[in-house]
């Protein structure tokens, strides 16, 4: 199985540990807490589990104007890529609401993206395989999701 793929679970079959992960995740968005070590042990925790599920559970909102998404890429410093990820962004109908990049460093810029898929957009997941399929794309990381 190809584990880049996304999946929607009914909670009552999501394991517990990955709840209490998403518990912990609102509680330092919130502010009610500052540190991990906190949020873990208010919601029954170590810090080792939340750090090892962090960026893999993700609360789903449905909304009706689309979703927003930011993700993080590692690329190569090549002319031309930064425009091939805008045209895969664009190619799938989403919208571009931010972007970042970094300076490169040793031939590799980071690049922080914001997007707003449209709510007809079912499969998220064909965007980011677009883009990682990209020659000079070293590492997508989703960060959130509203």
């Amino acid at each position: 199985m190809d584990e880049s793929k996304y999946f929607i679970v009914k909670k009552k079959a999501v394991p517990e540990v990955l709840l209490k992960v998403v518990e912990a995740k609102r509680l330092l968005d919130s502010e009610k807490v500052f540190t991990v070590q906190d949020a873990a042990d208010i919601v029954g925790i170590s810090r080792s589990s939340f750090y090892k599920y962090k960026d893999d559970i993700f609360p789903f909102h449905e909304n009706a104007r689309g979703k927003t998404i930011t993700f993080m890429l590692q690329v190569d410093d090549k002319p031309g890529l930064l425009s091939c990820v805008l045209n895969c962004v664009a190619k799938n109908e989403a919208n571009i609401l931010t972007i970042h990049q970094s300076i490169p460093v040793n031939g590799i810029a980071s690049l922080t993206l914001s997007i707003e898929i449209p709510g007809h957009i079912v499969d998220t997941s064909v965007i980011f395989d677009d883009i990682e399929a990209l020659e000079g794309i070293h590492y997508l990381k989703i960060l959130a999701r509203e």
